[in-house]
């Protein structure tokens, strides 16, 4: 059964987290890889270098819109295939374990998982602007 009590509190600390997370991913992106080098390492794989500057939007923008609970439901849904495009292209080859040389594709996709979850969960009442629902 679910703890109406502490389910708020769950929600805010995925939302936090992996707001935060996603914040780090997408500024190391900007400030270490930079942008140019992000999108060479897109290309590298096969994929659109215009693909890592949407890549990097995404994680520094999602991130902190699920920080700050800005429609985190529509964000969190969003951000799925991203991560699941991580997992596939920048992940897939070096196997499942996230410790093989490479990062394995469990990490992207537990979080892909983890995404969806909240997505399904909801923003929580601590969320700045709450998605709109449906009756």
């Amino acid at each position: 059964m679910t703890d109406l009590k502490t389910a708020p509190l769950g929600i805010l600390a995925l939302r936090v987290t992996t707001g935060a997370l996603f914040l780090i991913h997408g500024l190391t992106k900007l400030f270490v890889f930079t942008p140019a080098g992000t999108a060479g390492y897109f290309e590298s794989i096969g994929l659109p270098g215009a693909l890592g500057w949407l890549t990097m939007l995404a994680e520094i923008g999602g991130g902190l819109a699920l920080i700050l609970g800005i429609k985190a439901r529509l964000v969190s849904l969003a951000l799925v295939p991203v991560l699941l495009g991580a997992a596939v292209f920048g992940h897939g080859a070096a196997g499942f374990n996230w410790s093989n040389a490479g990062g394995g594709w469990e990490y992207p996709v537990m979080w892909a998982i983890v995404q969806a979850a909240l997505a399904a969960l909801g923003d929580g009442p601590y969320a700045l602007v709450p998605t709109a629902r449906r009756a």
